[in-house]
């Protein structure tokens, strides 16, 4: 089969951290998660946005819990695409959240016209897939096509990141590997990354070291070239967010920064204020 962007749709979750996503590609979509203070459900950005979230999550007694998108928000989503003869359909890692088994439970009602993928990842780097996926679409593209990218983005893509506080990511049971290093980080930034669950990298002390961390990763992994893209999220940390970005200007002259954004409430109510993660990838054919 061959694919288009007229006849294939791209599907994200929220946790993507990619809201335009619609409003930039007609035949993509976003299904939210659901973030919970106390009684109230939201639908993540759809009716609560990141600025509220924050503010609200700095003065909460209580911390937020998430959930995922049923089957049914899923199939509703896939049955308002009729006019797409292909669906893909990217998600945070499963190991993270039930959101891709949610997903495959409604794609399953529809045959093979729904195409499930595990990002194996989290945030801008699910919406940077999703990028390179189009990309190809606009070209013209196939279905083994686009699984060998998927495969080789698995294989090659990078992500750091680093939180104020691992409290958060420990009371949300996201802590994974990370988990020894609970406690001990008075001081301290922890350098972290996502092969499936979270994964602890390096410890340093303060901001500017783990800044010099994310110089040494990212040119250490990567050429000056303009297949080179690059993503940035942040969590209520713009001048950190600015800080990289003028790091990739500076490092990678050539690189595209495709995606500067601020994590939503669902990612953020796992990751916490302060947090900045890095993504990139160099998709060259």
């Amino acid at each position: 089969m061959d694919l288009t962007a007229q006849n294939t749709a791209i599907v994200l979750d929220s946790t993507a951290d990619f809201p335009e996503a619609s409003e930039r590609f007609p035949n993509w979509r976003v299904v939210p998660l659901y973030v919970v203070f106390g009684d109230q459900s939201y639908r993540d950005y759809v009716e609560l946005a990141p600025p509220e979230f924050y503010a609200r999550l700095r003065t909460a007694e209580e911390l937020p819990t998430t959930s995922q998108p049923t089957p049914g928000d899923f199939l509703q989503t896939y049955e308002d695409l009729t006019e797409y003869e292909r669906i893909y359909s990217l998600h945070i890692s499963a190991a993270l959240s039930g959101t891709y088994q949610s997903a495959s439970t409604a794609a399953a009602e529809l045959g093979d016209k729904v195409r499930t993928i595990d990002s194996e990842s989290a945030s801008a780097a699910i919406a940077m897939l999703g990028l390179a996926i189009q990309r190809r679409l606009e070209e013209g593209t196939t279905d083994e096509a686009v699984d060998a990218l998927v495969g080789r983005y698995r294989a090659n893509a990078h992500l750091i990141f680093t939180v104020d506080t691992l409290e958060f990511l420990r009371r949300g049971g996201r802590i994974g590997r990370a988990s020894a290093w609970a406690g001990q980080l008075l001081h301290v930034k922890p350098i972290l990354t996502i092969e499936r669950e979270v994964v602890p990298l390096k410890r340093v002390r303060g901001n500017q070291k783990a800044m010099q961390e994310f110089v040494s990763a990212f040119t250490s992994t990567s050429r000056d070239t303009p297949t080179l893209k690059v993503g940035i999220a942040h969590a209520d940390a713009p001048d950190r967010a600015t800080q990289l970005q003028k790091m990739v200007w500076h490092e990678r002259p050539q690189a595209a920064i495709e995606v500067i954004t601020t994590l939503g409430a669902v990612v953020g109510t796992h990751a916490g204020p302060g947090t900045v993660g890095f993504f990139w990838f160099d998709d060259e054919e």
